[in-house]
């Protein structure tokens, strides 16, 4: 876990999810499967997460989240082959 900003926010990967805890006491998990780069990385690379004043980013996954986005459950999209 990485810490961009000031605030209380946190995020982690274990045991195949991503969850997140707002500084408001709301806790946000969801399924790297639902995500098409998260699903990809290693253990290491899922549990590099940047988080900056407006959402959350993996360097080596070339990820960004919202915390807006992921309020409303939008985890990453797949591409329609």
């Amino acid at each position: 876990m990485n810490t961009l900003t000031n605030n209380q926010i946190q995020a982690s990967f274990s045991d195949g999810y991503i969850f997140v805890l707002m500084e408001t006491g709301v806790e946000i998990k969801f399924p790297v499967e639902k995500n098409p780069r998260l699903c990809s990385g290693t253990p290491d690379q899922l549990n590099k997460i940047e988080i900056s004043p407006f959402g959350l980013h993996w360097p080596d996954l070339d990820e960004d989240l919202s915390f807006e986005g992921l309020a409303k459950g939008d985890f990453g999209q797949f591409s329609k082959a």
